[in-house]
C-alpha cells in the first residue's frame, strides 16, 4: 500500500482498537443516523478484523492512527459479480485535507481490484457536504438509490 509522506497504510489489527474507536467517535458525531456507543462499535470492529470477505485499513503516522477505511464484499445481481461496500472512511481532524482520505480510499479500491470487484459503493450522510464534495472530486457519482434501514430483532 502506498505510503504517505512519513506515514503508511496497513491492515488494522486488534492492537489498533483504541485508535479505531477514537476515529469512529469523530465519524459518528457527523452522521445523523448513528450514535457512538463504544461497546457496540468495538464489537463491530472485532467482527471486521475477523472478516475474510472484508478489509479494515488504517493510516498511521509516528505510530499513531490518523485515519481508517473499511470495505466488505457483496454479491451484486445487477453486476453479475462482486461489489465492494466502502464504509467508515474517516480521518482524524488535524490530518483532513492532506491526502490521507484519498490514500485510504485508493488502498481499499486496490484491494477490491484484487478481488475482481465490478462496482464500488458507499453511503454518506446527506448533510456532510465536505465528504460529498470529497467523493465527487474523486469521480464518485450520486445514484438514484436511497438507503432504507430497519432494526432487526435477534432470534433467541
Amino acid at each position: 500500500m502506498k505510503p504517505l509522506s512519513g506515514s503508511s497504510i496497513r491492515r488494522a489489527g486488534p492492537a489498533d482498537m483504541n485508535g479505531l474507536l477514537h476515529l469512529l467517535g469523530i465519524l459518528f458525531r457527523i452522521e445523523n443516523d448513528f450514535t457512538f456507543e463504544p461497546a457496540r462499535q468495538r464489537a463491530g470492529l472485532s467482527m471486521m478484523l475477523d472478516n475474510d470477505r472484508g478489509i479494515l485499513l488504517v493510516a498511521e503516522k509516528k505510530n499513531r492512527i490518523i485515519g481508517m477505511c473499511s470495505g466488505q464484499l457483496l454479491v451484486s445481481t445487477a453486476e453479475g459479480g462482486l461489489s465492494l461496500l466502502v464504509e467508515d472512511l474517516v480521518v482524524d481532524t488535524p490530518w483532513q485535507g492532506k491526502g490521507v482520505g484519498t490514500a485510504l480510499l485508493t488502498a481499499v479500491q486496490n484491494w477490491g481490484k484484487e478481488k475482481n470487484v465490478l462496482r464500488l459503493q458507499l453511503l454518506a450522510d446527506r448533510s456532510n457536504t465536505a465528504a460529498l464534495n470529497f467523493y465527487h472530486s474523486l469521480q464518485w457519482r450520486q445514484t438514484e438509490l436511497i438507503c432504507l434501514c430497519r432494526q432487526s430483532t435477534p432470534t433467541p
